[in-house]
């Protein structure tokens, strides 16, 4: 089963045109066609799809997505370069984490102590 750009992006939550800069970037490899010329995307390719949205969303920089992928066509010798990539990728993604428990805890104490004196009040 394939899929059109435009299905494609509504399975993986991006536009159609994220998806073709996506291809345009070299984050995708070059996806597959019909007889008439247009993109199918396979499970495989949404799958790929999937984890760049997900490496996205974490914050990584577009120059390191481009770096895995690279990495990732070049087969199993760059395991450890991948290992590394997303180790260092995986701090910073903790860090962020701590960041924003630092910053929920500011909410909280707001919340908390906002809703104390509006109780007080008549």
């Amino acid at each position: 089963m394939t899929w059109t750009v435009g299905e494609a992006a509504e399975r993986v939550g991006l536009t159609a045109y994220t998806l073709r800069w996506y291809e345009q970037e070299g984050l995708v490899s070059p996806v597959g066609r019909d007889s008439a010329g247009r993109r199918r995307y396979t499970q495989q390719d949404l799958d790929w799809l999937v984890l760049l949205t997900r490496l996205r969303r974490t914050g990584m920089p577009v120059r390191d997505m481009r770096r895995y992928a690279e990495f990732a066509r070049q087969g199993d010798h760059t395991l450890r370069a991948r290992i590394a990539l997303f180790e260092e990728h995986r701090a910073r993604v903790l860090a962020r984490m701590a960041e924003l428990e630092q910053d929920l805890a500011v909410l909280d104490y707001k919340i908390t102590a906002y809703a104390k004196r509006a109780a007080e009040r008549p």
